[in-house]
């Protein structure tokens, strides 16, 4: 028997059978950027941003969809012409013929969603459970927590989430005793200081998240002994991509996971400095 082509209608309708965009928050931009719902899909890109590298990579690969977790188009425009980079980048999907498609806050209140994947990447294999549960279904929720097969250090956790994410120029900043035991941990993808008081009412060991600023961190470990790993916002989130890429392939598409680091942060600097020996 002859295959039917897949079209993009039918990878938009698997995506959002996992990830309703009706759990986005107000404030997103989910679903199809550009694209014709009809076109026939054979190649599938999963990126984190719909940056200029991960433009490139697609062209290159002649990708026929790009599915990125982050929105190209999250602010409002009035044009996108293409003197500007995300005008650019419209322009360059569009004369391709590839499309764009996100899942951003609906991806991360999913079950499984971002957190999940994130929770897996760094050890937890066990029952996860919501930090930040959805009012209309308590599965759902923002972050995950869990437990590690066995207690290990801090300093032995950090080292496994450290090989367990994909690299990057920051790698991890860890606040706490590195001989502090570590069983219970709290997890969330991308920028999670809002469920700092969320981890430790949950009684997590360690809470693992992306973007901490001084002043929360500070005053939470001043305020009690839950451990904190800060690692950059682009890893935490793309152990997720290999979940939306399971997903796509039952189709019949091929898919790539793209491993350009996307990352704002391009290196680290570390100065040394020694007392002189006189």
């Amino acid at each position: 028997m002859r295959r039917v082509p897949t079209t993009l209608a039918d990878v938009i309708t698997i995506l959002e059978g996992r990830y309703d965009p009706a759990w986005a928050e107000p404030w997103d931009a989910v679903g199809l950027v550009c694209g014709d719902p009809e076109a026939v899909v054979r190649r599938v890109l999963f990126a984190v941003d719909p940056v200029t590298d991960v433009v490139d990579e697609a062209l290159e690969w002649h990708a026929d969809l790009i599915v990125t977790h982050h929105p190209l188009l999250l602010r409002p425009v009035h044009g996108v012409p293409a003197t500007t980079p995300k005008g650019r980048a419209v322009h360059r999907l569009i004369t391709a013929g590839t499309a764009l498609y996100t899942a951003h806050t609906n991806a991360d209140v999913a079950d499984p969603g971002v957190s999940d994947a994130l929770a897996r990447a760094v050890g937890l294999t066990g029952p996860l459970r919501p930090l930040s549960p959805s009012a209309d279904d308590p599965r759902r929720g923002l972050g995950r927590i869990g437990e590690l097969p066995a207690p290990v250090t801090l300093r032995e956790f950090a080292d496994a989430a450290a090989t367990g994410l994909p690299l990057t120029a920051a790698g991890l900043r860890v606040a706490g005793d590195p001989e502090a035991p570590i069983r219970t941990v709290a997890v969330c993808g991308g920028a999670g200081d809002s469920l700092l008081g969320a981890a430790r009412a949950a009684g997590a060991d360690a809470y693992l998240t992306a973007d901490l600023r001084h002043h929360p961190a500070s005053e939470f470990r001043e305020d009690g002994s839950t451990a904190l790993v800060d690692a950059a916002h682009w890893a935490t989130e793309w152990p997720w991509l290999g979940d939306a890429a399971d997903l796509v392939r039952q189709t019949g598409v091929e898919t790539r996971i793209s491993t350009v680091v996307t990352d704002a942060w391009t290196f680290r600097s570390l100065k040394e400095v020694r007392e002189s020996s006189t």
